[in-house]
């Protein structure tokens, strides 16, 4: 009988960077696509939040890179249930990794915001939970809270918004009411966003998301 063994590599990954539009940005937003999707596309909705312009944008694709359907279309994924363990240790070690170099290159401390979309909403609340950099909060759409934080790990956030179309079948009303009930009891700011749509980055996320970068500014 076979026995499958698992082995540490190294591996490159790829991420997009926007400078903000004057010289010292206002913190660091970064960015998590969902399943299937590219950095590209998590780099457009970054761009088209209010107020996004005065920060650094950085928008990080999934290790994991592969064609969509035959239409030779990068895409990317974050995991699958096999060695999921495996697969998040890489995954946050990835994304501390791409932080760190921001950090090297500014040369100075800023505020840290996380965005994901998706399969990425469990990607940006492990990497800004287990961050031991500051972090200012989180953005989540379409996608639910991991299950294995714990209270404590959650409560290090100060401020998170949870978005949900009201017609989003991956997403339930369900989990999005169990996921407000943790991050309110791990004492998180938190701001629920439901609105008329499916699963998707709405205008109306963005416009909660550009209160919270205001925010965090002020």
């Amino acid at each position: 009988m076979a026995i499958a063994r698992n082995i540490q590599v190294s591996i490159h990954g790829r991420y997009l960077v926007e400078s903000p539009t004057h010289s010292m940005p206002a913190g660091v937003l970064v960015g998590c696509h969902g399943y299937a999707e590219s950095a590209e596309v998590q780099m457009q909705r970054l761009q088209t939040i209010p107020n996004a312009g005065r920060w650094l944008l950085v928008s990080i694709q999934g290790l994991h890179r592969f064609y969509r359907g035959r239409t030779g279309e990068v895409v990317a994924s974050w995991m699958t249930r096999q060695d999921r363990e495996f697969s998040i240790a890489d995954n946050v070690g990835y994304v501390t990794a791409v932080i760190d170099e921001m950090a090297q290159e500014l040369k100075v401390e800023l505020p840290i915001l996380y965005a994901g979309f998706s399969q990425g909403v469990a990607m940006a609340f492990r990497a800004a939970c287990l961050s031991q950099r500051r972090v200012a909060g989180i953005v989540a759409v379409g996608g639910e809270v991991p299950p294995e934080l714990s209270a404590e790990a959650l409560g290090r956030l100060p401020e998170a918004l949870i978005a949900r179309g009201t017609g989003d079948t991956w997403y339930t009303e369900e989990q999005w009411h169990a996921d407000q009930v943790r991050l309110r009891a791990a004492g998180v700011d938190l701001r629920a966003c439901g609105f008329e749509g499916g699963h998707e980055w709405h205008d109306d996320v963005n416009r909660e998301a550009g209160a919270l970068l205001d925010r965090v500014t002020r």
